[in-house]
């Protein structure tokens, strides 16, 4: 059945958080159909906290592939470091098809300009699969006069240097969209960090934050429980999840429209074939009506008829790592 690790910090905040999630990160009992890889457990290591983004996903794929593998699969929340942690824990896995990652493209995209990670990010692991891409969405505490972007922006500037903006972890799209926004509409928000989206959030709506850069599995949740507000979204589109509210592009922030996408890594000495076995299972279980009802009422945009092959992921990373340098130079961004 699915496993969760102990939860050994922060957590009066996860609960808070998970609790307003519906109860999203229960783990639920899992039925058994299929012939099992082996009889040892799936790890998947799930970067962040209990009840963020990569959290939900890993437990929601985790769930359809204890069901189609005949075998336990347990997740592991490594938050820390910004996803330094968990790429450790994932590195000095055996590469025996056992264990798993499932993380932003951020990992490789934008997160090695600020931690200069110890391995190569386009050598030592691999995109297996794209379980879904997202923008940000912008939100803020409820209890805060502005209703709309408009307001938000008048807001900030009426409170010069007072305003804070949360970011989920340092150099991620949710930091960077921070120092952008603030360069696109003249403003001067403080830039705050946390570890991961869920301390985040808990600040946001006890006040001590005002607004926060944020994915929207874990913001959606509490926007419609009234909880927080949404100002603009970061996608191509508007959500589905969230009809009524506009996109950054939509308001004339054009170049807030970065999009990153959730994924199961491997690393790329494990056999091909259960490489293979596991993408596709993983992609079985996106296809399920439930899952993806799930998943794109919570923002992710899921692409199940013509999913990207791991050759075709891993050419878009490097697109995107250079898309991310220059925007970092755009806004002048430079790690601590």
């Amino acid at each position: 059945m699915l496993a969760r690790t102990s939860i050994t910090s922060q957590v009066l905040a996860r609960r808070f958080v998970m609790a307003a999630m519906t109860g999203w990160c229960a783990a639920a009992p899992l039925l058994t159909v299929a012939q099992p890889l082996s009889d040892r457990p799936i790890r998947i290591i799930a970067v962040g906290t209990a009840g963020a983004t990569a959290d939900i996903l890993a437990r929601t794929v985790g769930d359809a592939l204890s069901r189609s593998l005949k075998q336990p699969v347990i997740v592991e929340n490594k938050p820390g470091a910004g996803g330094a942690v968990a790429m450790d824990a994932f590195l000095k896995a055996p590469a025996d098809g056992h264990t798993y990652l499932l993380a932003i493209s951020a990992l490789v995209s934008e997160l090695p300009y600020t931690f200069k990670p110890k391995y190569d990010p386009f050598k030592d692991i691999k995109p297996l699969a794209d379980l879904g891409g997202f923008g940000v969405v912008l939100v803020g505490n409820a209890k805060l006069p502005p209703r709309n972007l408009a307001e938000m922006v008048t807001y900030v500037k009426a409170h010069k240097g007072e305003v804070n903006i949360a970011s989920y972890s340092p150099g991620t799209m949710s930091h960077v969209l921070g120092l952008r926004f603030n360069q696109l509409a003249g403003l001067d928000m403080n830039i705050v960090h946390y570890n991961g989206s869920t301390p985040g959030l808990v600040d946001v709506m006890g006040g001590n934050v005002q607004f926060m850069m944020d994915a929207p599995v874990t913001s959606i949740p509490l926007i419609k429980s009234g909880k927080l507000r949404a100002f603009a979204t970061g996608s191509a589109q508007r959500l589905e999840a969230l009809p009524d509210v506009p996109t950054f592009a939509e308001l004339g922030y054009e170049s807030m429209g970065r999009v990153s996408w959730m994924g199961l890594w491997t690393l790329p000495g494990v056999k091909s074939e259960m490489q293979q076995r596991i993408r596709a299972e993983a992609l079985k279980a996106l296809a399920q009506p439930e899952v993806m009802e799930r998943l794109t009422g919570l923002g992710l945009v899921v692409n199940v008829k013509h999913p990207r092959s791991p050759e075709e992921l891993s050419a878009s990373l490097v697109a995107d790592y250079q898309a991310t340098g220059e925007m970092l130079k755009a806004v002048h961004y430079k790690p601590n």
